[in-house]
């Protein structure tokens, strides 16, 4: 099975300053990190879409290897 690139092996914070719909990139490919710009069309791998809050701070997968897609859990410290 294709594995996903890894964008870094760390999460990416991020600080929603709004509510509403991010779309997390899933194949690390994205030059928008951590978040989708369409670079996975020739991938297997589809974005996640997630809802955010105002002032909400938010932890997302770099290594694209979570158990917890799209949100980091750690699992960049064994690879």
């Amino acid at each position: 099975m294709e594995q996903p690139n890894v964008a870094q092996k760390g999460p990416f914070q991020h600080a929603s300053e709004e509510d509403g719909q991010v779309w997390w990139c899933a194949c690390g490919l994205s030059q928008n990190q951590p978040f989708c710009d369409g670079s996975h069309k020739s991938t297997p791998f589809r974005p996640v879409m997630t809802e955010v809050k105002a002032g909400g701070s938010y932890w997302f997968c770099g290594c694209k290897q979570s158990g917890n897609k799209p949100m980091c859990d750690g699992t960049h410290s064994s690879l």
